[in-house]
């Protein structure tokens, strides 16, 4: 979402580096240049010039202009404002004096808030929890049975009592349904519409005093801009909002809605969708995705999503098989599939440091359909060709091309970085055997054993 944003503040910065010192002018500059970045990016424009003002003071009243390292210096002061903007720390959700948590999802009709009431019961249910789906939009054409379904590909039950009945009344009904039965947390998924209007707006406040959520999280579509700042103004200004979930962060927006929210109405982010698939939420990080907008990627959630993926006795069994010099192609289309439910391949590459810019500038295009071309060759293969790819000769390499719809070039292409990839793997067993290499190496990062 921010590559515009953060490629136009790395040129500026890396302009400030070519630089052996900095003057005021200098920083000047360098300052009219963020205004304009910001501003492009969608990002609302007290918050740019509160945001240009902070930086400046800082930068020329903390020493930079005589710093050893201006430029770096630099950058520290605009990550320190932009963490600030964002929300300084990363806020979890509340938790009630006494059970259950309610959480009350509110928004725009298309903002997600159907969708995205499944994946907070997904991510919920992972962390031990025993939630329960409430199907309060009696309005629009097919909400129900939307959530229903969310419900039955995650396994968690939706409360519904159809269209007739008064979304007050089932969001009480509903309560009652969880706590004879156990359920915690309970989400509410209400009405929307496609603009704000009163009639909306009354049934929510009414649902809330009904039921006293825990939690009044608005879903906002990051790719509105700074339509979704005022649509979250004005819920705030009739409910009193405790969080945000801002969905579609991992579209081609500008980015000013995720840069503005927080420090426009003072909710906090609390969420946000970053892809189509019910397990792509994620926790709020103010300085990950600070990072992430100055270039400097985000790998401690790159981290995170390999560790969903891979559990330590499978980790430690490939290290085992990588020493030895035993990965075979079962073991590499086994991590590729890891690999492809971490999310797609180009938000990946934007979370190694520099790795994005690096790719942009190179107009590199990484696709998805990289894994699908490997993922088809291997596929070609007999389990026997699998674990012997070095005995694979002419003729399988012939049937293999073909059954993949590859070309004979492409299989040969694949066997042979794989070769040059076991030989290194080899050549570390042999150094942890000599004792020049730790014989815990990094196991949590499917890549890392790839």
């Amino acid at each position: 979402m921010f590559e515009t944003l953060s490629d136009r503040l790395n040129e500026t910065f890396g302009r400030l580096g070519r630089k052996g010192r900095l003057t005021e002018k200098d920083v000047d500059d360098a300052m009219r240049e963020v205004r304009r970045a910001l501003l492009e990016a969608d990002v609302n424009f007290k918050v740019v010039k509160q945001f240009v003002t902070d930086v400046r003071e800082r930068a020329v009243g903390q020493d930079v202009l005589t710093s050893l390292t201006p430029a770096q210096t630099a950058i520290g002061v605009v990550h320190d404002e932009l963490i600030k903007i964002l929300g300084s720390e990363p806020e979890d959700l509340r938790n009630p004096e006494r059970p259950p948590q309610i959480l009350m999802l509110v928004g725009l009709q298309g903002s997600g808030k159907t969708t995205h009431a499944g994946k907070l019961a997904l991510r919920l249910r992972k962390q031990g929890r025993n939630p329960l789906l409430v199907a309060a939009d009696i309005y629009r054409p097919a909400a129900i049975k939307q959530l229903e379904t969310l419900g039955r590909q995650i396994d968690i039950p939706v409360y519904q009592e159809g269209t007739q009945q008064n979304p007050v009344t089932i969001a009480q009904n509903a309560i009652r349904y969880a706590q004879e039965r156990g359920y915690n947390p309970i989400i509410v998924d209400t009405a929307g519409r496609l603009q704000i209007d009163e009639r909306m707006m009354q049934e929510l406040v009414d649902i809330q005093e009904r039921i006293a959520p825990t939690e009044m999280l608005l879903v906002a579509d990051a790719m509105t801009g700074q339509e979704a700042v005022s649509v979250a103004q004005t819920f705030d200004e009739r409910l009193n909002l405790t969080g945000l979930i801002l969905t579609k962060m991992d579209g081609d927006a500008r980015g000013g809605a995720a840069l503005s929210i927080r420090a426009v109405t003072g909710v906090p982010i609390k969420f946000i969708g970053t892809g189509e698939k019910l397990d792509a939420l994620e926790q709020f990080y103010p300085e990950r995705l600070a990072s992430r907008i100055l270039g400097m990627g985000d790998v401690l959630s790159l981290i995170e999503r390999a560790q969903e993926q891979t559990d330590e006795k499978e980790a430690e069994r490939l290290q085992n098989r990588m020493l030895k010099g035993r990965f075979d192609l079962e073991d590499f289309l086994d991590q590729l599939q890891k690999i492809k439910k971490m999310g797609p391949l180009s938000q990946l590459m934007e979370m190694i440091p520099g790795m994005g810019a690096q790719l942009r500038q190179a107009k590199a295009q990484i696709s998805d359909d990289d894994y699908k071309q490997v993922e088809a060759i291997i596929r070609s293969m007999t389990p026997w060709e699998r674990r012997n790819p070095d005995r694979i000769g002419n003729s399988r390499r012939r049937r293999i091309a073909r059954g993949s719809g590859m070309q004979r070039q492409d299989v040969n292409q694949l066997l042979s970085q794989f070769r040059e990839m076991q030989k290194m793997m080899g050549q570390f067993g042999q150094m942890a055997k000599k004792g020049k290499l730790p014989k815990n190496l990094p196991g949590n990062l499917p890549f890392d054993r790839m």
